[in-house]
């Protein structure tokens, strides 16, 4: 299964990140950005093979509105976020290539903690649920 989109996949966002076993791996890039079109293939196969995690597609321009509230700021792309569910791992940016975001989830208690990362995983649901506007 390929990496959920907040357009498209509401639901099913909802739902994996209800479960209290589900780590969250959040890919925050830009459709106008080559390096991040040509990385969805990569993060795509990366969901594919890691299904205990939910990946999310977010475009951060497409969805501004929705993820305001959250106030954080992305300086460049790919960046990646990952939020078990006890923790902030991961906040940053990394060379589009799957095998480092790999590493990271091969064992995710050895991330130190992301202080200052956006929280998004409890919060995600609920935007998930109300339309992009657009």
């Amino acid at each position: 299964m390929p990496a959920l989109n907040l357009d498209t996949d509401a639901a099913v966002i909802a739902t994996h990140l209800s479960r209290p076993d589900m780590a969250l791996v959040a890919c925050l890039c830009a459709q106008w950005c080559g390096t991040c079109r040509d990385y969805q293939i990569a993060f795509d196969q990366l969901a594919d093979v890691h299904p205990e995690s939910c990946f999310v597609w977010i475009d951060i321009e497409t969805h501004a509105d929705q993820l305001d509230e959250f106030d954080f700021d992305v300086e460049n792309f790919p960046t990646i976020l990952i939020e078990d569910p006890t923790a902030r791992r991961f906040f940053g940016t990394v060379l589009p290539q799957a095998r480092i975001v790999e590493r990271m989830l091969s064992d995710l208690t050895m991330l130190p903690a992301a202080h200052g990362a956006p929280l998004l995983r409890k919060q995600l649901a609920g935007v998930a649920t109300t339309p992009a506007q657009g």
